[in-house]
């Protein structure tokens, strides 16, 4: 009888061959899928809120800091959806018997969150940090567009890779002065001046995006 070719493992391990032939392309397409999921993708998404909460009024004509709301966004890679007792920290003394917060005076009362609806919502196989982006240079309204202006918050950019990337190659443009980071309304006194300060900034504050893939696929 001729010697066999192959170790006999390899016949033992024939199975699991086969299971990991079937199973990958199985997982490639299920990743793909997740990721081209709408609530993902999709610019223009606005899903309605439990709150009809307005950005165009309380960032926009009441002024108040996104920082106020969005308390870790300095300091943690997520930026905090806000607690119901910052929302009544106002209003308990400001529409207090409105029935647009019904749902915010019975979380109040219950200790439950109020399911807010996620707007910008990467795939789960995605690291974005926040505090890494806002502590150099980078705007709320680089990513998220003019907030201050939406009655209701929708995805106004792709957040595909292929955009990120862009960034991270080439940050000058979407660079500002630290001290205009939630000033949305913020503008440079020319697109020349503006890459001019996009340029001292990076080379004071040693910025270097990285564009390896385990940046943001960890």
């Amino acid at each position: 009888m001729p010697k066999p070719i192959l170790p006999p493992w390899v016949d033992q391990a024939r199975p699991i061959f086969g299971a990991v032939l079937l199973l990958t392309p199985i997982y490639i397409l299920g990743v793909a899928w997740f990721a081209a999921d709408p609530q993902t993708i999709d610019v223009g998404y606005a899903p309605a809120q439990p709150v009809p909460f307005s950005h165009a009024l309380h960032a926009g004509e009441l002024g108040l800091d996104c920082r106020y709301c969005h308390t870790t966004v300095e300091i943690a890679a997520h930026a905090a959806v806000p607690s119901t007792e910052i929302c009544m920290n106002c209003h308990t003394a400001i529409a207090a018997d409105s029935p647009k917060l019904a749902a915010v005076r019975e979380s109040y009362a219950s200790g439950k969150p109020v399911p807010w609806v996620r707007v910008h919502d990467l795939p789960d196989f995605v690291y974005f940090n926040h505090s890494a982006h806002v502590n150099r240079g980078v705007s709320c309204v680089e990513c998220h567009d003019r907030v201050d202006r939406m009655e209701r918050v929708f995805q106004s950019k792709t957040l595909r890779m292929g955009w990120c990337l862009e960034c991270h190659r080439n940050p000058d443009p979407n660079l500002r002065p630290q001290e205009q980071i939630t000033n949305l309304a913020w503008q440079a006194d020319s697109p020349e001046e503006r890459l001019r300060i996009g340029q001292e900034l990076r080379r004071r504050n040693n910025i270097q995006p990285s564009t390896d893939c385990s940046t943001c696929h960890r």
